[in-house]
């Protein structure tokens, strides 16, 4: 299994985490273990949930036309 090591972690951040592991009963390392999957979870939860309001965005039909292009705004915004 790798190993990670984290360099100049702010001790805040530590302490919270030692403080979790110590209310859940799991080890620093279990703890922090815990805490990555969390959040890769919930980015990847995050990317699907916006996928799905830009599809359902695109399908209603009283938004269809009325989406500018967003280029076009950028290069009109760029021209100022």
């Amino acid at each position: 299994m790798p190993t990670l090591q984290v360099r100049h972690l702010p001790e805040h951040i530590y302490q919270k985490i030692v403080e979790r592991a110590k209310a859940k009963r799991r080890s620093i390392a279990q703890e922090t273990v815990m805490l990555l999957q969390k959040a890769l979870q919930m980015e990847e939860r995050t990317k699907e949930l916006r996928c799905q309001l830009i599809y359902r965005l695109l399908q209603d039909p009283f938004t269809q036309g009325d989406i500018p292009d967003p280029v076009l705004l950028v290069r009109e915004d760029r021209k100022r």
